[in-house]
């Protein structure tokens, strides 16, 4: 993965739904794991929450905010 592809995904906002315009960093976990059951949507915005479930489960949210206030 390129540090571009990290930085757009963390600084990326959600486009719809119940957390529509909160930062893909931002979102709940527990939305990310129901998205992980039933299949994240097709293309860039799928990769990103796919990337923003496998951060989130593993503990690495806390490494990432310094990177989201940076950008």
């Amino acid at each position: 993965m390129e540090h571009q592809e990290l930085l757009d995904a963390i600084s990326q906002t959600m486009p719809f739904g119940r957390y529509k315009g909160r930062k893909l960093l931002d979102l709940p976990e527990p939305y990310l794991v129901w998205f992980h059951g039933q299949g994240f949507p097709q293309g860039k915005l799928g990769s990103q929450l796919a990337l923003m479930y496998e951060i989130k489960s593993n503990g690495l949210e806390g490494m990432l905010r310094e990177l989201q206030v940076r950008s």
